[in-house]
């Protein structure tokens, strides 16, 4: 007890306090010697330092449910705090959190973008916002776009360019220069934004209408940029610096205004350093010719659009030497065999241009070839579906399966070509081939001795591919269930990271460490009556190309259901390199896809069932852990819209193409699978009812269904409503 001389103010003093809107009963808090953490609201995590002289709580966000538990680490340099709940484990760095804090940037600009329903904030440090103003979205943010880092993209783009160098008589100049006195370090705080009324001529002089797309100016105090909201790169830097003759190389303020008729636009500069003020004339047209670097010579087309050349390794596709009874790579005619009925989406979002009239006849991939002198008849069954159209897109939840009794992640989905069965890999070594209505038991194959990394249908429908982290390759006879042919882990001096059947069954394209390789195979379903675990197939290499770049391939990509010469292949130092086997060399090389490696190209194959412009088939989607999804077109090897409304740190989760091509599915974190259409990126609809983090998504290619798989083993199947 106190003396009674003293007083007992002097015993406790009450330093801070702070009222939560959730109850704090229960409310786990954390001390250390220097800070006291707290959890404010049910899921901000707050410190207070009782050393800091501005007294000031940190407020830290990142948790969407209740946090549970709270803890500080034992080191003080740096000192970690580790916050738990439902969702998350984040662990944050008080020194890092703190700075961040203190040097929070003011907004400088917005512009509202009524085209595409979206908000653009820019701030001091060189940050920009944009978020949508949709109907329903609540001001979802759509994208962030660090200045700096656009910048040095896209110039490193260009520099990588020029080092992968163009075919003969294509070379050029780009103009870029690198500021070797720490330019990298310079922000470019964003003093104006203003709409650019922009059209991209197309580049590869291919007879293609330019395509117009909605862009804004940025203006900074030492650049102005032109940035493409649908992909959200730069189409172009001006960098005051370069032009000496200019009165003012630093601005304080900046007015940018663009007339879309006579293709200029006008920039009103005043000196941060002095009182001049200056007015610029920019000629669009001059300025992107000056920056916009051209690519290859011909255009490149997904399509077949001439002969398999007999130099070129699919030649062996065609001719019967030692693999009797192949098939027969004859080209039928070209005819729709359904009728067009494309899909209707969300009225008020507007088209990307590549769901309008095509510049040319419509196409529809002839899948049904001949084999052994008879048509397959896949096709001619009971199965009855429905063709996507406004009225019937995927987004009700009707039965969700558990693949196993334990839970294990899926890693890997695809439906088969007429839409009946779902192949799936899972993470306990085990393949699973469902019926597409997730009803009954699903037929297991058994053998791989580790998880699963891809499984792939052949387009008959008779022989399912999958490879796994044991490095073997197996091809199993879906009828039999069992395995027909093995790839043993020393077949290659690499594991095997993507494998598929290509060019209508006729080969197995797979891709091992820096290069890929064609397989011919033949299945012998006879067995030795000694050895019976021994397949009799037999299979040999034919071909084999190395990236341009020499880096490890992530993911591979090509068309099977109908003959394609273009192979796609990204690699892990962010590039996506195109090949054309039927010259049998690399045609293109895209650098600085994603900020990191990409781990899935997913190309627009179509289906049987909908027909589809021609040019559609040009599109493919690549993912990169933390960088979103991105849709590129062949025509241009340029990306043409960015999505990244659906959170996705740190767990590769996968995306689909729908059979109509309009519409694009993913996975993401939050336990929802998002829906995107390709005119917009913000988000069509996201569907809910998920226990887990979406790993895949596979479209229904017959019907209007979608089927997702989650981290923790199970599936979800949503039909029209």
């Amino acid at each position: 007890m106190p003396s009674t001389g003293g007083h007992m103010s002097d015993i406790v003093t009450e330093r801070y306090v702070v009222e939560s809107k959730q109850s704090a009963a229960h409310a786990p808090l954390a001390c250390s010697t220097q800070h006291c953490a707290f959890p404010l609201h049910g899921n901000h995590v707050c410190v207070w330092s009782p050393k800091d002289p501005s007294h000031q709580l940190l407020t830290l966000q990142g948790h969407h449910h209740l946090i549970t538990a709270m803890v500080f680490g034992n080191q003080i340099d740096p000192l970690l705090l580790c916050s738990a709940s439902e969702d998350y484990i984040i662990m944050w760095n008080m020194d890092e959190c703190r700075e961040k804090a203190l040097k929070a940037y003011p907004l400088l600009n917005l512009l509202i973008n009524e085209e595409n329903q979206q908000l653009v904030t820019g701030s001091a440090d060189g940050q920009l916002w944009i978020f949508s103003l949709m109907e329903g979205h609540h001001y979802h943010c759509v994208a962030h776009v660090d200045l700096r880092k656009k910048k040095e993209t896209f110039t490193t783009r260009r520099m990588m360019t020029e080092q992968y160098g163009l075919p003969e008589g294509h070379q050029y100049h780009c103009r870029y220069e690198v500021d070797k006195r720490g330019e990298a370090e310079a922000t470019f705080p964003v003093l104006n934004l203003a709409h650019c009324d922009l059209c991209l001529p197309d580049s590869q002089g291919g007879g293609l209408a330019p395509e117009c797309t909605t862009c804004i100016w940025i203006g900074s105090s030492t650049a102005l940029f032109i940035l493409n909201l649908a992909s959200f790169e730069l189409e172009a830097a001006l960098h005051l610096k370069e032009f000496q003759s200019l009165s003012v190389q630093v601005a304080g303020s900046c007015a940018v205004m663009n007339e879309p008729i006579s293709a200029k636009a006008v920039c009103i500069l005043s000196s941060m350093f002095g009182s001049k003020i200056a007015v610029l004339e920019i000629s669009l047209s001059a300025l992107l010719s000056a920056q916009q670097c051209p690519r290859a010579g011909r255009m490149l087309s997904v399509l077949a659009s001439s002969c398999v050349l007999p130099t070129s390794p699919l030649y062996f596709g065609i001719i019967k030497e030692k693999f009797p009874k192949l098939a027969n790579t004859k080209r039928h005619a070209v005819k729709s065999a359904v009728e067009h009925r494309p899909l209707v989406f969300h009225t008020k979002v507007k088209s990307s241009g590549y769901t309008s009239a095509p510049h040319m006849a419509m196409f529809s991939p002839k899948t049904n070839i001949k084999h052994n002198n008879r048509r397959s008849s896949k096709y001619k069954n009971n199965y009855k579906c429905k063709e996507y159209s406004e009225s019937f897109l995927p987004r009700n939840l009707i039965r969700q399966v558990a693949v196993a009794q334990a839970p294990v992640a899926v890693t890997c989905l695809q439906f088969s070509g007429d839409g009946q069965q779902l192949a799936c890999g899972l993470g306990n070594h085990l393949s699973l081939v469902f019926d597409a209505s997730l009803s009954g038991a699903p037929a297991a194959f058994s053998g791989h001795d580790g998880a699963v990394n891809t499984v792939c249908w052949s387009h008959d429908k008779r022989w399912l591919l999958s490879t796994a982290r044991d490095r073997t390759l197996r091809v199993w006879s879906v009828p039999r269930t069992e395995f027909v042919m093995l790839l043993a882990a020393d077949a290659f001096p690499k594991p095997v990271a993507s494998a598929q059947f290509y060019y209508m069954d006729t080969f197995i394209l797979l891709s091992s460490g820096p290069e890929f390789c064609l397989l011919k195979y033949h299945i012998d379903l006879c067995r030795d009556d000694i050895r019976r675990y021994k397949p009799k197939s037999r299979y040999k290499p034919i071909f084999r190309l190395p990236t341009t770049s020499a880096a490890d391939i992530t993911s591979l990509s090509a068309v099977n259901d109908f003959y394609s010469h273009i192979i796609l292949t990204a690699g892990r130092d962010r590039t996506v390199e195109v090949f054309d086997l039927n010259a049998g060399c690399s045609a293109a090389v895209l650098a600085e896809v994603h900020s990191r490696p990409v781990h899935r190209i997913c190309q627009n194959k179509g289906s049987s069932f909908i027909a589809q412009q021609s040019l559609a088939y040009n599109l493919f989607l690549t993912t990169a852990v933390g960088d979103g999804v991105r849709l590129w077109d062949l025509r241009n090897l340029r990306c043409v819209r960015c999505f990244e409304g659906h959170p996705n740190r740190s767990y590769p989760c996968g995306v689909a193409f729908s059979p109509c091509g309009k519409l694009m599915a993913c996975g993401a974190e939050d336990r929802h699978a998002y829906v995107y259409e390709m005119g917009s990126s913000s988000f069509l609809y996201r569907l809910a009812g998920h226990t887990d983090t979406v790993t895949e998504v596979a479209f229904n290619p017959a019907a209007s269904q979608l089927i997702t798989a989650t981290l923790d083993g199970k599936l979800q199947l949503f039909v029209a409503e």
